[in-house]
C-alpha cells in the first residue's frame, strides 16, 4: 500500500488510443473464446450455430463467473444453448472440454512468469503448474476423456454422441494456446498504454499465471482479489512492486469492463427478445 501511496497519479491514467487498442484485442480473444466453444458443440455433434450467436450465448453465460463457485457459468451456458437447439449435455461437456484445455493452455503460456517468480514462490508454483498440465493432459487423453465425458452425458440423461472418440485434442489445445497468446498480448498492450515498456512475453505470462491461480480458488468469483495479488507477485520482478500493483488493479477494471459491458448488453437483448416472443395461440385471429 505504501508503494501505491507514492506513485504518481499520472500512473493511473492510460494513454487513449493504446488503451482501445488492448480493450479491442481483450474482447477479440472473448470472441474466439467463444467461437471455440461453438464450434467444440460441432465436434461433440450438436448443431452449428454462427458465430455471433456463439459469442452472445457464451459471453451472457460468462456472467456467471462473478458469483462464487464455478458451476454457474456452465449451468447457465447450457441453459441458454438448449433455446437454440444445443442439447444441454453437449453445450455443457464443450464448456468442460474448453475450459479444461483454455486452463492447460493458460498454464502453458504462464510457465516463464512461475520459473522467474520469487524462489518462494517457484518451489511450490513449479510443482504445481506440472501438475495441472499432468491433470488436464490425462483427462484429455481419449481412453481417459470418452470414460469421464460418458459418465457426464448418463448423469445428464443426454446420448453420448458418436463422434465424441474422435476429437482432436491436440488441435484443440493449440488453438487454446493461441487463444491465450491474444489474451496475453493485450495484458502487454494495456501496460504499453500505462507507459510501461517492458518485456511482452514477461508481462503476458504472469497475466496467464496469475489467471489459473485465481480461477483454481473457488471461492473467490472470478478470481477476485486472488488474482490481483499473484499477477503483483508475477509482476514484480518484471515491473517492481509499486506499478505492478497498479497495473493490477488496473487490469482488473479494464477486464471487467470489456467482459461485462457487451455481456449485460446480450443479456438485455436475450430478455427483451424472450419477453417479446409471442406465447402459444398468442396473436391468432381464430
Amino acid at each position: 500500500m505504501a508503494e501505491l501511496g507514492r506513485m504518481d497519479a499520472s500512473a493511473w491514467m492510460p494513454e487513449p488510443v493504446l488503451f482501445i487498442a488492448s480493450c479491442a484485442l481483450l474482447f477479440l480473444g472473448f470472441v474466439a473464446s467463444s467461437a471455440l466453444w461453438g464450434r467444440l458443440v460441432v465436434d461433440l455433434g450438436g448443431p452449428r450455430l454462427p458465430v455471433a450467436e456463439s459469442v452472445r450465448v457464451f459471453m451472457v453465460a460468462n456472467l456467471g463467473r462473478y458469483v462464487p463457485g464455478k458451476i454457474w457459468q456452465i449451468a447457465g451456458l447450457a441453459a441458454l444453448a438448449r433455446r437454440r437447439g444445443v442439447p444441454a449435455g453437449t453445450a455443457t461437456a464443450a464448456a468442460i472440454l474448453g475450459q479444461g484445455m483454455a486452463l492447460v493452455a493458460a498454464t502453458l503460456v504462464g510457465l516463464g512468469a512461475v520459473m522467474g517468480a520469487p524462489p518462494d514462490v517457484r518451489r511450490w508454483g513449479v510443482p504445481g503448474a506440472a501438475l495441472v498440465v499432468a491433470l488436464a493432459l490425462a483427462g484429455l487423453l481419449p481412453p481417459v476423456f470418452r470414460r469421464v465425458s460418458g459418465a457426464w452425458f448418463r448423469l445428464a440423461r443426454e446420448e453420448a454422441p458418436p463422434e465424441l472418440a474422435s476429437l482432436h485434442v491436440v488441435k484443440w489445445l493449440l488453438l487454446y494456446v493461441v487463444n491465450w497468446c491474444l489474451y496475453a498480448a493485450s495484458f502487454w498492450v494495456l501496460a504499453l498504454s500505462l507507459g510501461h515498456r517492458g518485456d511482452p512475453v514477461a508481462l503476458g505470462s504472469a497475466f496467464a499465471a496469475a489467471y489459473v491461480l485465481g480461477y483454481l480458488v473457488l471461492f473467490a468469483p472470478a478470481g477476485v482479489g486472488v488474482r490481483e495479488g499473484f499477477l503483483v507477485t508475477f509482476l514484480s520482478p518484471v515491473t517492481g512492486p509499486g506499478f505492478g500493483a497498479v497495473l493490477a488493479l488496473v487490469a482488473r477494471v479494464w477486464t471487467t469492463l470489456v467482459e461485462l459491458v457487451p455481456a449485460a448488453a446480450f443479456w438485455a437483448g436475450e430478455v427483451l427478445g424472450r419477453d417479446a416472443t409471442p406465447s402459444r395461440g398468442e396473436g391468432s385471429g381464430d
